[in-house]
Order: structure tokens, then C-alpha cells, then sequence
């Protein structure tokens, strides 16, 4: 048999894509290709929004193999297990995926690929998650990088990998196997009522990412730097979903954000930095994988945090009930579209471990079942930045006043008015969907009172550093 008439398994991972995927591209090249994607028992671990989301992506790439004639086919099960029954099935001789660097995606990484070729199969794992790989950027004497400004120095004059096109060909298989039914999976079921409310507000695919990325060039990227903090404007690119499932590569990000700087545009460095800090996230995890559950910086074991997830003022957080009007609309926004703008995902985040003195882990494990941009290196690295445990963190005496951090990002209010619905006359749709997304448990009405602030900012604050000046 020749190598043009090798069929390969294209392994679907977090690439939901046709450009710009090295794994696709190296299975096309060899012949017919079948689209697998495995429901592994990790994705029964994931968050109900991060489950949905993930639906959604499929439904999305599944209509799309069906327009280039090919299908996905779906199997439940441990990875090595279904790939080797889909091989039996179809006699392909090649398996391709795309890598990812949680530890353990590369603990079954490994075992696939050493037991695959032990079957005498051909089993390549491919690039293309990140700009640059995390065991290829090394300071000068080797050792990865701790701090976000010199790991940016160090991948800028670097060059990033041209992205691939989408492969001119794609031929099916001789024969395809059985697919499982993907409502079968209920992925969304975790969402319950909330699914509705979220499917208002984002869209899935590739197509979808492209017209994000080409909105953003034409309306929002020559104000990026000065907007991206207002949180009531549509400032940002809106992609991070698109990129955590990888219906858009970074690549591509970075090689279309480049083409736009030589054709004019002005004021993209500070988002393609943004890209790079996604990088550094990923860095990070894959050399220090204690990170994703545990503190980063050694000695803030004994911070006296409280884990008790169970204490009312905890409740307060997740619901927007803390009485204080930044991070309550910044939870309520989490709750309605999936995301949550960065300055309050930073804001809210600091009240919580910092005035209210709870562990950052009780929000990261929060943020992880709500987000439908879920990335655990984002996620790890962005609490502890806040927390002041982990790398690049901001300093223990940085504690964000969400009164002044308000009026700095939203001084007309319109980012709070848009998701609390307490005391207006006429709340828009957005404040009156958290109630439609919210368990009926909760007992929450539009029409309650506005509760007063769970922790008082000073008081929050002074306790907080004294905490952190006696650590």
C-alpha cells in the first residue's frame, strides 16, 4: 500500500477546526481521513458551561466535515480503547492528533503513542494549540520562564509558524464505522434551563471564530489598547471561547493580526500580547503542572484562607448577591452569557480571595464549571495571579476597589445596569436572563432589595493586608 492510500484517524481533541490544524493536514496528505472524536472520562469531568460549549463545537464541526463530505464519528470511552477498535473496524494504518500540555493529556499522549506503534501503526502527535510550544522557549540557561515580560522579549523576535491552509483535499474512507449519537452524550444536560439563556449569547465553530476575528479587525482593533477595559463596551476580539475549543488557531490570530499591521491598522500589539500571555499560561502549566490545584509560590499553604464552600458569604459571590455592584455584574454576566469581561474577572476575583478571604481555589473550581472559555492553564494562572500566589502575581498589597475600579471602567454604569435588574423600573433583557439562568432554588427575584456589601471595601482591605503582612 502507498502512502497516498493510507487511511488515517484524524484524533479530535481540542482543534475543531479545518485551517490551520498540522494534524489534519498530515492525515489528508496520506489519503481517506476519519474525523473521530472520543467522549473520554475526563470530559465527564468538565464544568456543566465548559460541557456545553463543547456541544455546541461539535454540532458545529460536524456540520462541517458533512459539507466537505466526511463525517464525525463519535465513540464513549478510555482514548487507546476506542482507537484501536475504530482501526479494527476500518484497517486505517495512521492516527494523528494535535497536543495538548495539561499533565494529563500528556501522560495519555504518551501511552497512545507508544502502544500504537507498538501495534505497528503510525502515531504522530502535532503543534498548533500555541504560537510557540512550552518546551521550546528556554531562558538562556535553560530554564523556563517564571515572569510574563521576559517570556514575551524572548518569543517576539522568535517568529511564529505560518499557518497552514485548510487541506485541498478531503477524501472519506472506504467504509465508515459506527458513530454514537451525540444528545446521547447530554452534554448539556448539567446547563438545565440555563442552556437556553447561554445559546442566546455566543455561537460555535470556525465560521463563527472568523467573523469574530474579522469583525474585531474592521470595528474594534485600532481602539483595543484604550477600550479593552471598558466594560461596557465591546472592545475585545470576543474569541476566547473560539479559542479554547480551537475553532481558531493562535496562528492564525497572529499571522492575520500581523497582515492587518502591514495594511494600516494601528493598535494590535497589545491584543497580540494577549495571545502570547495564553501562551505563557500553557508555559507555565506544562513545567510546573502543581499549578492547576495546588499554590505556585512555596510558603502560602498557610495562608488563612477559608475553603468552606458552604458559608453563606460564598453563596453571596456566585449569585451577585455581595452588594457590591461591580462584582455582582460581573457574576451575573458569567452567569447569563458564559464569560465574564477580564477587568471583572479580576475584580471579582480579588474581592473574594481578598476582602471576603476565601481560597482562590474555591473560585477557580467555580469559574471552571461556569465558563464556556474554559482553559485550565488560564484559569490556574489567573487566580493565583489575582491571589498573589502564583507567578507573575500582583502584589499582596494590590487589593482592586471595585467602587473605584467601577467608576474608572463603567463611570455611566451601563456595564451594572445591563446585568442587575434590582431597583430599575425597565431592566434590559440581560439583567431579567440571570433569573431565567439560575436555579429556581435560588429563590432570586428582580424585584428584591439590594443587599448591603457582605464585606465592607476599607474593612476588607485592612484585614487583607494584615493577613498578607503577617504570612
Amino acid at each position: 500500500m502507498s502512502d497516498s492510500t493510507v487511511t488515517s484517524i484524524w484524533w479530535i481533541r481540542r482543534d475543531l477546526r479545518l485551517v490551520d490544524n498540522e494534524a489534519l493536514t498530515a492525515a489528508a496528505a496520506k489519503g481517506p481521513v476519519i474525523p473521530l472524536f472520543i467522549h473520554e472520562a475526563r470530559s465527564d469531568a468538565l464544568g456543566a458551561a465548559p460541557r456545553w460549549r463543547l456541544e455546541q463545537s461539535l454540532k458545529a464541526l460536524a456540520l462541517q466535515l458533512e459539507h466537505k463530505g466526511l463525517r464525525l464519528v463519535l465513540r464513549k470511552g478510555e482514548a487507546l480503547d476506542v482507537l484501536r477498535a475504530v482501526v479494527s473496524e476500518t484497517g486505517a494504518r495512521a492516527v494523528h492528533w494535535g497536543r495538548l500540555y495539561d499533565p494529563v493529556s500528556r501522560h495519555i499522549d504518551a501511552d497512545v503513542k507508544a502502544a500504537l506503534r507498538a501495534d505497528g501503526l503510525a502515531a504522530e502527535s502535532h503543534a498548533g494549540q500555541l504560537l510557540h510550544e512550552p518546551m521550546t522557549v528556554k531562558t538562556k540557561v535553560g530554564d523556563y520562564y517564571k515572569v510574563f515580560s521576559p517570556f514575551w522579549r524572548a518569543i517576539e523576535p522568535l517568529g511564529v509558524a505560518a499557518p497552514l491552509p485548510e487541506p485541498a483535499k478531503l477524501l472519506p474512507p472506504a467504509a465508515w464505522p459506527a458513530s454514537e449519537n451525540l444528545l446521547d452524550w447530554t452534554l448539556s444536560s448539567a446547563m438545565r434551563r440555563g442552556a437556553s439563556v447561554l445559546a442566546r449569547h455566543s455561537t460555535a465553530g470556525e465560521a463563527a471564530a472568523w467573523a469574530k476575528m474579522t469583525r474585531f479587525l474592521d470595528e474594534r482593533a485600532s481602539n483595543y489598547k484604550a477600550a479593552r477595559d471598558q466594560v461596557a463596551t465591546a472592545g475585545t476580539s470576543d474569541l476566547s471561547d473560539n479559542l479554547a475549543y480551537g475553532e481558531i488557531s493562535p496562528r492564525s490570530i497572529w499571522a492575520t493580526g500581523q497582515a492587518a499591521t502591514a495594511s494600516g491598522v494601528r493598535g494590535l500589539e497589545p491584543f497580540l500580547r494577549q495571545v502570547g500571555w495564553r501562551d505563557f499560561a500553557h508555559h507555565l502549566m506544562f513545567h510546573t503542572p502543581h499549578m492547576l490545584k495546588d499554590n505556585w509560590r512555596e510558603g502560602w499553604d498557610s495562608f488563612p484562607w477559608s475553603e468552606d464552600e458552604t458559608e453563606a458569604k460564598v453563596w453571596a459571590w456566585k449569585y451577585g448577591r455581595t452588594g457590591v455592584d461591580f462584582v455582582d455584574a460581573a457574576m451575573r454576566e458569567l452567569w447569563v452569557t458564559g464569560k465574564m469581561h477580564n477587568r471583572a474577572r479580576m475584580v471579582a476575583a480579588s474581592y473574594l480571595t481578598k476582602h471576603m478571604m476565601v481560597h482562590w481555589r474555591v473560585g477557580e473550581r467555580w469559574f471552571a464549571d461556569q465558563l464556556i472559555d474554559f482553559d485550565p492553564a488560564n484559569n490556574a494562572m489567573g487566580w493565583q495571579w489575582v491571589a498573589g500566589s502564583g507567578p507573575d502575581a500582583a502584589p499582596y498589597f494590590r487589593v482592586f476597589n471595585p467602587d473605584t475600579q467601577l467608576q474608572k471602567f463603567d463611570p455611566e454604569r451601563r456595564y451594572f445596569k445591563r446585568w442587575v435588574a434590582e431597583g430599575q423600573r425597565e431592566a434590559p433583557e440581560t439583567a431579567l436572563d440571570f433569573y431565567e439562568s439560575i436555579p429556581k432554588s435560588a429563590g432570586l427575584s428582580p424585584k428584591a432589595v439590594r443587599p448591603q456589601p457582605i464585606v465592607g471595601l476599607k474593612e476588607g482591605r485592612e484585614r487583607a493586608l494584615a493577613a498578607y503582612s503577617s504570612k
